[in-house]
This record gives structure tokens, C-alpha cells and sequence, in this order.
């Protein structure tokens, strides 16, 4: 990093820094919390604090000059390449609201469109069919929107066709326009890696002939559909542009001209409670789609996105906190440029929302848009160092793995390699989440075992999605019916912080706990686990001094007391079953006292 070190930064005071100055305070700050060693240089300050995605991108922890020299111009917004935005400006003075519907009850369907309408949301994305609303309600719900003015975007994989027949009709029923962004949301190519639904490419010409008449989308690339099943944001990006890009080709074989296709192509991506990449993967999937239609001798393009708050990151237990992962998704969605972003209700998790999480979710943009002002500025994270860098890498990454797909030489390998980049991604994150590396706030940390989910009504059909959070879940949704005995050693003060630990712990995989509470000595603690009905397994937890003046005969007192199975909280050298302590596998901990629990 001599290069970053050399540079000076002028601030508006007029005083001047280097990043050798930054590196030298940051160093110091490490130091103290033992992250960086006495003797190590104070450079390596740049190594300790960057972070590196599950792509292998590294992320610097500040951003120089020096990370984008070189870089391609990015454009100015509304211009190619697009990274900084489909368009100069944006028309609704933010991006576009999108509400989302799947509920089969008609009446309350129309209610929900009225109400989410009337409140601030701008657009209407439909789960039709098999999936959520009869296609037959479509005129129903529609009668009173607008929809010359309010887009409706579709979603029935099931009936693609018959649904965007519906949607035709009740538009020309009413003799207005379609609303600029109105799409039928067909994809084939994402029905096939989902596994369900309409997979015949023929299915393209019928409804692109629909869509051309009624000035509208006929196909969304649906890249949620590899993030639901794990894919990583580069990952994502290649697919979208492989499966983008096969539907160009199918489009002109079909008589349409590369920028007639490219017109009838809309995109849907995930967007994340990681805030920077979540940036960086819209700002480049507007670039490489650009790039594809050029290659494609088409005229420059903007790509038209929809951004949906993350499905696999939404826990089911501790519902509210989906409310903050949301929130954060929600402004980089905004921020990274969406055209349009669906923020999904917090309790999406748990079933069909309820009118105070629709109102929650809606209210997310809103309050972004309205209050924060994060859209008055077009392309916010533009120019910023990291920003720019973390684009290009993603960007890069994404094209050379969109090389790769799309070299193959059918739709099933293509799909077929895609599957297994997804697949290793998500056992690199599972990892990271058993170890509790990836952190899930109210599930593998501060879990409230004792918690009461809130109950909503079963979808229509549930998706099949690699939730985060599943395995935890799993373990919690078939709670022990046997606590572990924490065998606190000392006073409050000298167990609470591992007691503490252990205890959110072993509720992280459905374990509840029983307290020996402040004690003296052995006798004490082997009394207290009598009370508790000689459970099978114990934890200590303690200080390292009890640890070490009595720990090895409370060890041998519980064991004669009837204890089979015992840890200890925390690395000590303690005779014992196991040990649990930061950075542990999680998981794999919870499993082996679970079947202790058990047997």
C-alpha cells in the first residue's frame, strides 16, 4: 500500500493528511483491542480491516485515489455505460415504490392494492396463478387502479401466458396505455432453475407479440431466483446476463431487432442488508447489459431494474429485526439505482403480511425517499473511491464468469454450471454462519427462545428459498425438551459474561438453559444441579481463575453427581466433553448437545 501512504488528503479546513498518519492512528486502535500485534508494521493495519466478499473480492477498508486509477470512465448518469443510472433523472423523484401481492383472497387483495396505492406506493407486482392471485380476479383487483399511470408487473410461472392475456385485456378494456414499466414478467429460463412452472422457450413469442402491442415488457430476467437459492452477487450478475442475453437471441429469431428485444427485457435482482455490494451489483449489472446489447449491435441501453429486498436473509425468528435488514437493503437498493424497489414485509418469513407489516414496507421507501432525501442526488455513491473500485471488480468478475456460461452449449449445462457455483457459494456461507462469522441477529446471536411468532395465513405456494438462517431455525422449530445446567462459578460478575455466552448459545439451536446461579465452591453448584433434576448435560462457566483453583473437581463432582456429558464456556485445558468459545462451529456444537440432550 506505499502508493496510498504517499497520498495527502486537503481537507476544508486546510490541513492536510496522508494516509501513513491514518495508518499509524488506526494501528494504534487495533493494537489496544489485540487485532494487531506490538511489533507488526503499522501498514498491515490495511490487511487486518479489509473484508472479502464470497467472491473472493477484497473490499478496502478506506477508500484512496489509487484504487481507481485506471478505471473506465463510468459515464454520467442516463449515458453509457449506465453504471451511474438508466436515466438522468428520476421521474417520482426517488425510485419506484413496488408493492407485492400473492394473497389469493380477492376482497382482501383489492383492499391491500387501494390502500398500498393511496399510500405511497406507485406500482403493482402480482403473484398470479398457481402462485397467488386467480388470474380470473385480475380485472376485479385492477378496476380501480389507474394503470396508465401505475405499472403492473406480473408473476405467474405457472400460467405465464393465460395471465398476460388477462393483463391485456383488462388494459384494453379500459382504452388507456399501458404505464411505462408494465411488464408480464415472463421467465422461463428462471422457471427452470427454480424447478417450477412454464419451462418451454416457446412461451417468448407468444407474449412478446402481446407485450409490442400493448407497449410493454414481456420478459423479466429474474436473478432472485439464483439468489434464492444461494448465489453469491457475481454470480447473480452472470446469470442475469446469460439468461438476458439467450433472450435477445430468442427475441430476434422471433422478428424482433436487437433494440425492439432489448425493450421487451426488464431485470429483478436481490437486494441485500450488505450494503456496499448491493451498490456495486446494480450499479454493474447496468454496465454489462449495456455492454451485451452493444456486442449485440444494439444502441446503448439502460437497463431497467427491479430491486427486491433479500428472501434468504429474512429470519423467521425475531421477525422485527427484518425490519432493520430490509430497511438497509432498501437504501442500497435506492442509492445503487434501482428503478424500482419492492421492499418485502417483515413477516415474509412467517406467511401472507398483515396491514401493519404492508404498511411497514411501503413506508420503508417512503420515509427514504421523503425524509432521509437519499434520492436528490443521482448516483449518491458515485465517485467514491470504494464504490468505484468494488463496481469494477464485481463487474469484471461477472463478465468473465458470463463468458463461461455462456459457452456452453445448451441452456441445461449453462444452468447445470451456474447450479454448481451456487452450490459452493452457499456451503461458504453456510460455514460462515455456523461459526457465527456472518452473524444473524436474533437467531445465532441474542435468540429470545421464549418468543412468540406472530401468526399469519400459509401462501399460496412457498417458495423454495436457502434461507440464512434455516439450519438454526430448524433446531428451533423442534426445541429440546431437556435445558443444560449452566454451572456458574463465582459471583454474578465473574460468570455473567460466559454465562451469558453459553446461554445465548444453546438457545441459537433451541437449548434452554438452567442457572446454578452465584456461588462459592463446589457444593454449592453440584446443590444446585440437584434442584434442577440431574440433566444430562452441563456447562461451566466461570473466570479463568475459577477455572483453574476449582474447575478440575467441579468437573469430577458433577460427573459423580449424574452429569454424562460436560462443557465448559470458553479455551481452557480443563478435563471436559467439549469446550465452547468464539469462532467455534456453531452448529456442529449444537448438534452433538442435542443428541446428548437425547439420548
Amino acid at each position: 500500500m506505499s502508493d496510498a501512504r504517499a497520498i495527502e488528503v486537503d481537507l476544508a479546513d486546510g490541513t492536510s493528511h496522508t494516509s501513513a498518519e491514518w495508518e499509524k492512528e488506526t494501528a494504534a486502535v487495533l493494537r489496544k483491542s489485540r487485532r494487531l500485534g506490538e511489533d507488526a508494521p503499522d501498514a498491515d493495519v490495511w490487511d487486518v480491516l479489509a473484508t472479502t466478499t464470497l467472491d473472493g473480492i477484497t473490499v478496502s477498508p478506506l477508500g484512496t485515489p489509487s484504487l481507481t486509477a485506471g478505471l473506465p470512465d463510468p459515464g454520467l448518469p442516463g449515458q453509457a455505460p449506465f453504471t451511474r443510472g438508466s436515466t438522468a433523472t428520476r421521474d417520482l423523484d426517488g425510485w419506484d415504490v413496488r408493492a407485492w401481492f400473492a394473497d389469493p383472497d380477492v376482497e382482501r387483495t383489492k383492499q391491500d392494492v387501494v390502500t398500498d396505492l393511496e399510500n405511497g406506493v406507485n406500482s403493482l407486482w402480482l403473484s398470479v396463478g398457481t402462485s397467488g392471485i386467480p388470474i380470473d380476479a385480475l380485472a376485479a383487483i385492477l378496476e380501480p387502479v389507474f394503470v396508465d399511470l401505475a405499472p403492473v408487473v406480473l408473476e405467474a410461472p405457472h400460467e405465464p401466458v393465460e395471465a398476460a392475456r388477462a393483463l391485456f385485456a383488462v388494459i384494453s378494456d379500459k382504452g388507456v396505455d399501458a404505464a411505462p414499466g408494465t411488464s408480464f414478467g415472463v421467465d422461463p429460463i428462471g422457471a427452470t432453475f427454480r424447478g417450477r412452472g412454464v419451462t418451454d422457450l416457446d412461451v417468448i413469442a407468444k407474449v412478446a407479440k402481446l407485450a409490442d402491442i400493448l407497449d410493454a415488457r414481456a420478459l423479466t430476467v429474474d436473478a432472485t431466483a439464483v439468489h434464492d437459492a444461494g448465489a453469491s452477487d457475481v454470480q447473480e450478475l452472470a446469470y442475469s446476463m446469460a439468461a438476458g442475453a439467450q433472450y435477445l437471441r430468442l427475441l430476434v429469431e422471433s422478428g424482433f431487432d436487437v433494440d425492439d428485444a432489448a425493450a421487451l427485457i426488464d431485470f429483478r435482482y436481490a437486494a441485500t442488508d450488505e450494503q456496499f455490494p448491493t451498490i456495486a451489483k446494480l450499479r454493474a449489472a447496468r454496465r454489462l447489459w449495456n455492454r451485451v446489447v452493444e456486442l449485440s449491435g444494439g444502441a446503448p441501453t439502460g437497463q431497467l431494474q427491479h430491486a427486491v429486498t433479500s428472501r434468504p436473509m429474512m429470519a423467521k425468528y425475531d421477525p422485527y429485526v427484518n425490519m432493520l435488514r430490509t430497511t438497509v437493503a432498501a437504501f442500497a437498493a435506492g442509492v445503487g439505482g434501482a428503478t424500482s424497489v419492492t421492499v418485502l414485509p417483515f413477516d415474509e418469513r412467517l406467511g401472507l403480511p398483515d396491514a401493519f407489516s404492508r404498511r411497514i414496507a411501503r413506508n420503508t421507501s417512503s420515509l427514504l425517499i421523503s425524509e432521509s432525501h437519499v434520492a436528490e442526488v443521482s448516483d449518491p455513491a458515485g465517485g467514491a473511491y470504494a464504490v468505484e473500485k468494488l463496481t469494477d471488480d464485481v463487474a469484471r468478475a461477472a463478465w468473465e464468469l458470463f463468458g463461461e456460461i455462456d459457452a456452453t452449449d445448451s441452456l441445461d449445462a449453462a444452468l447445470a454450471l451456474v447450479r454448481s457455483h451456487v452450490e459452493e457459494t452457499a456451503s461458504q456461507r453456510a460455514l460462515a454462519i455456523a461459526t457465527r462469522t456472518r452473524p444473524i441477529t436474533g437467531v445465532s446471536e441474542f435468540p429470545n427462545l421464549h418468543e412468540t411468532l406472530p401468526e399469519r395465513r400459509p401462501y399460496a405456494e412457498e417458495l423454495d428459498v436457502h434461507r440464512y438462517a434455516g439450519e438454526y431455525e430448524a433446531m428451533r422449530d423442534d426445541r429440546a425438551s431437556t435445558p443444560v445446567f449452566l454451572a456458574t462459578m463465582g459471583t454474578v460478575a465473574a460468570y455473567t459474561a460466559r454465562a451469558t455466552f453459553a446461554a445465548n448459545l444453546f438457545a441459537a439451536g433451541g437449548v434452554d438453559t438452567a442457572t446454578a446461579g452465584p456461588t462459592e465452591g463446589v457444593d454449592q453448584v453440584v446443590a444446585a444441579y440437584n434442584e434442577a433434576g440431574n440433566v444430562p448435560v452441563v456447562c461451566l462457566t466461570g473466570n479463568a481463575t475459577a477455572y483453574d483453583e476449582w474447575g478440575a473437581d467441579l468437573v469430577a463432582a458433577l460427573r459423580a453427581a449424574g452429569a454424562t456429558y460436560v462443557v465448559v464456556a470458553g479455551k481452557n485445558s480443563l478435563d471436559v466433553d467439549a469446550s465452547a468459545a468464539v469462532g467455534d462451529d456453531a452448529l456442529a456444537f449444537l448438534r452433538s448437545i442435542r443428541q446428548e440432550l437425547e439420548a
